[in-house]
């Protein structure tokens, strides 16, 4: 639509003290104003609108609130000892002082200790804490429709990366592969080397597309799916299932069979899905909402 705009009248929409105009005092009627009946002080609220307080929320308190959906994910599990201060403020993009507010909400709140010495560090004590659900509805909710458009992307880019990986491996890739696999199976329950390893399998697959744009791309939404901390959602469970499925995937890789790698990536990349949706469900049930409640 063309034309010229409207014109606001000067002090329009602003405050007194904004309009430079005096306000009458207090208990005072304004010229041309009709008196307030009698006893309209006492029956009459005051007005807070804009002038009542708010609640805003810090950066610290929403990466607290970050760190323990990624802990009732498993990303992060009771006994591990967190990335360095200087690492998780490079993955989440934030500065230290941030960090630290994050890590001591966390502490106050006994998600985690921090240990001073050589041996010191930020360590999970819980997987689990009173305010846990609400945390995490404020972390998922506000993101639900990002996370689910991300996580259809993941589908589609996943079994597309299988399925070059799978029309274009070399002896060199098929090596690679099978050296990561091996890895996988002998990091155990760590947590730590159990994440690494799995990052190696996928890193392996994307590889053999020999196409960097694709292995950074995997890689990328990775990172965003984690919330920053590059860890794929965990359970000794998901471990199990995905101690199965690696092998069959990358021998559909090895094999030189891309539909049938397209189909196991699928399957294999919806476990990381069915977690964020099992915990989504959970902390809405228990706020007694819907996934389409309002984004504060």
């Amino acid at each position: 639509m063309t034309g010229r705009p409207e014109r606001t009248p000067p002090g329009a929409g602003q405050t007194p003290a904004e309009s430079g105009a005096t306000p009458p005092e207090a208990g005072r009627t304004a010229p041309g104003a009709r008196p307030a009946p009698k006893g309209a002080e006492r029956d009459t609220p005051p007005s807070r609108g804009v002038l009542s307080p708010m609640m805003v929320r810090t950066t610290g308190e929403r990466i607290a609130e970050r760190f323990v959906t990624a802990i009732a994910l498993g990303q992060f599990v009771p006994g591990q000892r967190l990335p360095t201060e200087r690492e998780l403020a490079a993955m989440l993009s934030v500065s230290r002082a941030t960090l630290r507010e994050a890590i001591a909400r966390l502490a106050e709140a006994g998600y985690v200790t921090v240990r001073r010495g050589r041996s010191g560090g930020t360590f999970v004590t819980t997987g689990w804490g009173p305010e846990s659900a609400e945390m995490i509805r404020r972390t998922l909710s506000n993101e639900w429709q990002e996370l689910e458009s991300l996580l259809d992307f993941r589908q589609v880019i996943e079994q597309q990366i299988a399925r070059t990986a799978a029309q274009r491996r070399t002896d060199t890739d098929v090596k690679a592969i099978r050296g990561a696999l091996l890895d996988y199976e002998r990091a155990g329950e760590d947590r730590d080397s159990s994440r690494m390893a799995d990052l190696a399998v996928h890193r392996a697959i994307a590889d053999a597309t020999h196409n960097p744009h694709l292995t950074n791309l995997s890689l990328s939404i990775r990172h965003d799916i984690s919330f920053g901390f590059e860890a794929e959602p965990y359970s000794p469970e998901v471990r199990g299932r995905a101690l199965h499925q690696h092998p069959v995937l990358a021998q559909a890789v090895i094999d030189g069979n891309p539909d049938q790698a397209a189909a196991l990536a699928a399957e294999h990349f919806s476990l990381t899905e069915s977690m964020l949706r099992e915990l989504h469900a959970r902390v809405m049930l228990r706020a007694g909402t819907t996934s389409q409640e309002p984004q504060e």
